[in-house]
């Protein structure tokens, strides 16, 4: 990955896991929490593809694994968000860039029903079965409802940040500067080389003058001793 976008990922992955746990953790709302980090993996997924997506929902599951107050086995986040964002990645637009809404609310409905049952699933495999006691129907059903409803405020504004990181105004005018640098110096190298070949002929065809007149000079001078 390139250096803005590692720069970019961390800082809206960091700024997400920070109000998810510190806002949206502390609404008590009925049924799941509204996975603020979720959707900012989905955003950058659709942007950077698949392997972009990966890197970065792992990145982003390991730290809310890691993050206060975690209370599951760390690795089991990252695994779920390293998934989910392969997948997203997969479906990602042309150039990134939306041509509607429904095909992102699709993806955010199937990847809120897909990292609740993943978690589950692999929380039944280390013996965490929580999920059960919940209700796996309602967590279902308010992921998807509460992800849905946040989407619309945080998807778009992802993409765009990315899309504008992608771009990356200072290195193409860097790039485009130094092509107008090589273009310059090889016209100037070009008008020198010609200049110079000029003069060099020039100065040629001057010395063999002096040659020949010279030499006819001294054929005249023989023949009138001759004389």
């Amino acid at each position: 990955m390139r250096v803005n976008r590692i720069l970019l990922s961390s800082s809206l992955v960091v700024v997400a896991l920070v109000l998810q746990v510190s806002v949206l953790a502390r609404l008590h709302l009925p049924g799941a929490v509204p996975d603020l980090l979720l959707l900012t993996v989905l955003g950058l997924a659709m942007v950077y593809g698949h392997v972009g997506g990966a890197l970065i929902g792992f990145g982003a599951g390991l730290l809310a694994d890691l993050a206060p107050p975690a209370d599951h086995a760390a690795g089991r986040y990252a695994l779920v968000l390293c998934v989910i964002g392969y997948l997203a990645g997969l479906v990602k637009p042309e150039n990134g860039q939306l041509k509607s809404a429904t095909g992102p609310m699709a993806v955010v409905v199937a990847a809120a029903v897909g990292s609740t049952l993943l978690y589950a699933g692999v929380g039944t495999l280390v013996g965490d079965n929580a999920a059960r006691h919940v209700g796996l129907g309602g967590l279902l059903f308010t992921a998807a409802l509460y992800d849905l409803l946040l989407a619309p405020f945080v998807v778009p504004g992802i993409m765009a940040l990315a899309r504008r990181a992608e771009n990356d105004p200072l290195a193409e005018t860097t790039s485009a500067a130094k092509k107008n640098t090589d273009i310059s110096s090889g016209w100037l190298s070009s008008g020198t080389g010609l200049r110079i070949g000029s003069q060099r002929g020039g100065l040629g065809g001057l010395k063999v003058k002096a040659v020949r007149a010279r030499t006819a000079r001294a054929g005249r001078i023989k023949g009138v001793k001759r004389l």
